[in-house]
């Protein structure tokens, strides 16, 4: 199990997406199947304004997840960014409001300033599984001041297809992180 995505059969190693090509997250979790009333949860605390809601889902992710993160051994969180454009429109990004509220019920960092989306994307929800990945080809950038460490976690709020994180832990991999996870609110069960 590499994404955590439910698999059809039990003798199934890997979901279709994660058996599609090599990975530069070494594992992931997520809470729910992304389908009501989750989804709709997720879709008004991204785009109604529903902020507040970041503490119920990352207190989830802690109660859920709070060993497995310890035997991760991770040193930083560290949020996907929003292209500045779409932050100022939206007003804030989920990811990093998950981030800080997850940070604060274990005590581990956050570092919203190393990962940066330097290439304004289209909304990944449009498009298939190949349109995602082409989509994502040089969008994140790590800042140059970054001192890596061992294990980091990303957050975000929904996995589809997996290619936002590993676009984002490939770039972190490239600047010397060892070892990249992730934790997701809810995951989709494929494209």
């Amino acid at each position: 199990m590499h994404c955590g995505k439910p698999l059809k059969r039990e003798t199934q190693e890997y979901c279709a997406d994660c058996s599609l090509s090599d990975h530069a997250v070494s594992q992931g979790k997520n809470i729910w199947l992304h389908q009501e009333p989750v989804s709709g949860a997720l879709y008004r605390f991204k785009y109604k304004n529903r902020r507040s809601w970041g503490r119920i889902f990352a207190g989830e992710l802690a109660e859920q997840y709070g060993g497995q993160i310890q035997r991760w051994q991770i040193d930083e969180i560290i949020p996907i960014p929003l292209h500045p454009s779409r932050l100022r429109k939206r007003g804030f990004n989920q990811s990093e409001i998950l981030s800080r509220e997850l940070s604060e019920l274990t005590g581990i960092p956050v570092r919203r300033e190393v990962l940066r989306r330097i290439k304004k994307t289209a909304p990944q929800k449009k498009l298939g599984r190949g349109e995602r990945k082409k989509n994502l080809k040089g969008a994140f950038g790590v800042s140059k001041d970054w001192k890596p460490c061992k294990n980091v976690l990303l957050i975000d709020d929904i996995y589809t297809t997996g290619a936002t994180l590993e676009h984002a832990a490939k770039v972190l991999k490239i600047a010397g992180a060892q070892n990249v996870y992730f934790l997701t609110v809810s995951i989709g069960q494929g494209i």
